[in-house]
């Protein structure tokens, strides 16, 4: 038997196929583009997923057929929050809103105006990313668009329903639209009724592990499967990489430096700390929860600094790591609130900052202050973990940016826990959900299912470097609260 996880990030679609003992037999990803029609909007047509997932299938296909032959079980994985909207006829009404869409801020104040109590009910500050406050934007400016919805998918969900026909979602991702009750595990009637909606728009629920449907015959015979094949709830994004990297348990944790940036930690209870941004979501495994704090930018930046100066960021993480200790403390700060900010500040308005240039400064420096700017994010998102009562020994280190040793230790550095990086951290959402995948066709205990790959290297704390980055860190968090009312007065210009 064979398992097919499904990754549907915002720049890619990622497919692994593994074997019964969840080792990775084939692997294949086809792009996708980001339309940004006006500042601070970010869409992405649904068809697009639909039609790269089938091309990554035929070149699976081609990689092993034999093993996708014996397919058993498909799990899926995606990008959390974006508002996937169909008529009753199953047609698309418009390009998929997604998680970095910045346009409904004042939605937000709006929702939570409409509810008093609803970060009681969802544990989380309404956020222009997340999908309820869409629901109203459209409301006011695009009503045609908003009369006719019938079904309001996430994206991962909307792949599960081309692949199954069902509409269906599970509690990871759901958690992130502020439609649910998160410590229930159900729908709000409430929170939905706020945005016009009930739960006949909404796909019904399932724990990530379980089964969500059968895939459609006419694919089965398409691909040439031998048997029945079962599609699970799938996960979030980050729920799916937990799985994939073995976080499972209370206290377990991973760092992602993505487009994106993420600190994840599983919990055994809904553990809440809203008011600095901290996401309490369900895990997609029953009976657990687990919080994150989420930067927008995180290798996001390093890729723009690329741009902007045309420089390969293998280049510039090069020249950075070439600093001396005396050169990184005379490094610009970086804020890397290039798309608004979440934890700890939910404030849209944040922008992207370097302070303190000289005509000394070049791009290593530059370089430098990009990498430094986003370990300082992640450990203003650690301590706002920290005060919800979270504290970790140790996290694994996944995502683009585990490739470098460097920011590693950089991280490590400002948040003061050692890292780990696992074998295999490039393809965990992908892993995780060919495992959720597993879980659902065979029954087994997840903790059986679950465990970490081997880990590579340890990067941990440089106390030779500890003293110079906390004062850095304290310049850095003065640096935002001294600007904050100039963000805002800069979005209203």
């Amino acid at each position: 038997m064979s398992y097919l996880g499904i990754d549907l990030g915002t720049s890619e679609v990622k497919l692994v196929l593994t074997d019964e003992d969840s080792n990775v037999i084939a692997s294949t990803s086809a792009r996708l583009r980001v339309d940004n029609p006006h500042p601070l909007w970010s869409e992405q047509a649904p068809q697009s997923w639909w039609n790269a997932t089938l091309d990554a299938i035929a070149a699976l296909r081609t990689q092993a057929p034999q093993a996708f032959q014996a397919l058993r079980g498909i799990g899926l994985s995606g990008q959390m929050h974006g508002a996937t909207l169909l008529d009753r006829n199953g047609n698309v009404l418009r390009p998929a809103i997604l998680w970095n869409d910045m346009r409904a801020h004042a939605e937000c104040v709006e929702l939570e105006a409409l509810v008093p109590d609803a970060v009681a009910i969802t544990g989380n500050r309404a956020m222009p990313g997340f999908t309820a406050p869409k629901l109203l934007w459209l409301s006011k400016y695009e009503p045609a668009v908003y009369r006719a919805i019938d079904k309001v998918l996430l994206p991962k969900d909307f792949l599960g329903w081309k692949l199954t026909g069902e509409f269906v979602s599970e509690m990871s991702d759901a958690a992130g639209t502020l439609w649910l009750d998160v410590a229930r595990r159900d729908w709000s009637e409430r929170m939905l009724g706020a945005t016009g909606l009930d739960r006949s728009h909404m796909p019904r629920l399932v724990e990530g592990s379980a089964v969500a449907g059968q895939l459609r015959d006419e694919l089965r015979r398409e691909w040439g499967i031998s048997g029945p094949v079962v599609v699970a709830g799938g996960a979030g994004d980050n729920a799916a990489s937990a799985v994939g990297i073995g976080v499972i348990r209370a206290g377990d944790a991973f760092l992602s430096l993505g487009s994106s940036g993420v600190l994840f930690a599983a919990t055994a209870h809904h553990a809440p700390n809203a008011q600095q941004g901290v996401h309490a979501f369900c895990h997609c495994l029953p009976g657990q929860w687990h919080q994150m704090s989420v930067i927008l930018s995180a290798a996001a930046s390093l890729h723009w600094l690329s741009g902007v100066t045309a420089r390969p960021v293998a280049e510039l993480v090069s020249g950075a790591e070439r600093l001396s200790a005396g050169q990184q403390a005379q490094a610009p700060l970086f804020l890397p609130y290039l798309n608004g900010e979440r934890t700890p500040h939910n404030d849209a308005a944040a922008k992207g900052v370097l302070f303190g240039m000289t005509p000394a400064h070049e791009s290593a420096h530059l370089a430098y202050a990009v990498m430094e700017g986003v370990a300082f994010a992640m450990a203003d998102g650690y301590a706002a973990l920290q005060a919800a009562g979270t504290t970790l020994e140790s996290a694994a280190f996944v995502g683009g940016g585990s490739r470098s040793a460097f920011w590693g230790v950089l991280c490590a550095t400002a948040l003061g826990i050692p890292l780990r990086r696992h074998a295999g951290a490039e393809v965990g959402a992908a892993l995780g959900a060919a495992r959720l995948g597993r879980l659902a066709r065979t029954g087994e205990d997840a903790a059986s299912v679950c465990i970490p790959p081997e880990v590579l290297e340890w990067y941990r704390p440089d106390a030779a470097r500890q003293a110079q980055l906390q004062r850095r860190l304290a310049q850095y968090r003065r640096l935002y609260r001294s600007l904050a009312d100039e963000f805002i007065a800069f979005s209203q210009s």
